[in-house]
């Protein structure tokens, strides 16, 4: 008789390896964790990180950061304007104690603030705080001291969330299940590479819609509590929105549908509207 798998013992083979695949996913399904505490702005959603270790991310974004500021210092792009990084950095220095709200250990992690020349509407931070914001967005947006708040808060929002961590946990586990048929198939196993992993899903690749949402609300509380007000994130992602013709900025690639944003953004701005009130207060 002919068929799919005529020969039993391959047969067994991927029935093994389709058994393996499916106890190891509905496992792994269950160890979720909660990476941060909710804050003010309630988020609560339980994650799946356990296919890599936080220090292991956090030891390659070390090698990938200096990877990224090596190849913009080779190429003269790496804080050639002195004001516009001290600019930048002094706002990191007010948002950074204020991670403690989501995670008790943020702020004493190694953080590191640099600005790259480039014309990428783009910002972005890696594992244990390491910041790169790219000048277009500071001289084509031409953005307020709140706004650059609003947009360093959002992106350090993603590490204090572990997005990064819980994309590359996502990557692994779907290619240990191609990586068992493989093995069964006797067809070999797929190589990984953390460091390139870490640089794609922080840099280069898109986060999903849910991820951008958490880093949106996430970031206006950090903006709050910093003393920088909330409501420059709506200006902030008009200007945004605006920008660059036809093709949307990096920054926008998978958020929300605009209308849908503002209005999360407007709601969640009036509910730590009390924390920036505090911050100026207290000066």
């Amino acid at each position: 008789m002919s068929g799919l798998f005529p020969n039993p013992s391959r047969r067994l083979l991927w029935a093994t390896s389709l058994v393996a695949t499916s106890a190891f996913l509905s496992l792994t399904g269950c160890a979720n964790t909660r990476t941060t505490s909710a804050g003010a702005v309630g988020i609560d959603r339980p994650q799946f990180v356990s296919m890599v270790s936080a220090q292991d991310m956090e030891t390659s974004s070390v090698k990938a950061y200096a990877a990224e500021l090596n190849k913009a210092r080779t190429a003269g792009k790496l804080n050639v304007n002195a004001q516009q990084v001290e600019r930048v950095r002094a706002i990191a220095r007010r948002l950074i104690p204020q991670t403690a709200a989501f995670r008790t250990d943020a702020p004493a992690w190694k953080w590191e603030v640099n600005v790259i020349t480039s014309d990428q509407l783009n910002a972005w931070c890696m594992a244990g705080g390491k910041i790169a914001v790219y000048t277009a967005l500071i001289d084509k947006l031409k953005l307020t001291d709140d706004e650059l708040a609003a947009v360093m808060g959002h992106e350090i929002s993603h590490a204090l969330r572990e997005h990064a961590r819980e994309r590359v946990s996502q990557k692994m586990a779907t290619g240990l299940g191609v990586d068992l048929i493989s093995i069964g198939l006797g067809l070999g196993s797929v190589g990984k590479d953390l460091v390139g992993m870490v640089s794609d899903v922080t840099i280069s690749l898109p986060y999903s819609r849910e991820h951008e949402t958490e880093a949106d609300r996430m970031g206006v509380e950090l903006a709050a509590r910093a003393g920088y007000d909330p409501r420059a994130a709506i200006t902030l992602w008009e200007k945004m929105g605006s920008a660059g013709g036809g093709a949307p900025p990096e920054l926008l690639s998978t958020h929300p549908a605009p209308a849908n944003r503002m209005r999360d953004l407007e709601d969640y701005s009036r509910r730590v509207e009390p924390l920036y009130e505090a911050a100026k207060r207290r000066g």
